[in-house]
């Protein structure tokens, strides 16, 4: 998985000032709306929150992946957010939520959606990494680290 192919600069930020899981999902519905022009930010909104109601896509270890499937016509991207201060996600660890990669894939892509979540799991559930990511101080900055870990050996 290459994340420049599901990453623009527009949807990578560092934030502060949210407090809430429902906040930082309208956020990133905000994000991943940027940049599509036909997306509906509130539509993304109401089909993270679906997904939510199955089961948290809090990860634990600070990290959720909230993801969302939308029609045929949809294409696959992605949206980054890292908050300030970690919020309650509902992750099994309990642990504050601060690294938020969210998804949105068309219907009819299971498999590349299950594999893109398999891909997103392992990166983020590398310690170093994260931790890199939380010690960046701007969506710059950000942005070219995430680039940085998908051209790297270990991108697949």
């Amino acid at each position: 998985m290459k994340i420049s192919a599901l990453l623009t600069p527009e949807r990578v930020i560092c934030m502060d000032q949210i407090n809430s899981k429902k906040r930082a999902l309208e956020a990133m519905a905000e994000l991943l709306a940027k940049g599509t022009g036909e997306m509906d930010p509130a539509d993304i909104f109401n089909r993270l929150i679906e997904r939510e109601r199955l089961g948290s896509t809090g990860l634990g270890h600070g990290v959720a992946i909230p993801h969302a499937r939308l029609g045929a016509e949809a294409q696959t991207i992605g949206a980054f957010i890292k908050l300030d201060q970690g919020i309650d996600f509902d992750s099994p660890d309990h642990i504050p939520t601060d690294i938020m990669f969210g998804l949105l894939v068309p219907e009819a892509h299971t498999d590349e959606h299950l594999r893109i979540l398999a891909d997103l799991a392992a990166l983020l559930s590398d310690t170093s990494f994260t931790e890199e990511l939380r010690a960046t101080q701007n969506s710059e900055e950000l942005f070219e680290r995430l680039l940085s870990w998908s051209t790297s050996d270990n991108a697949t």
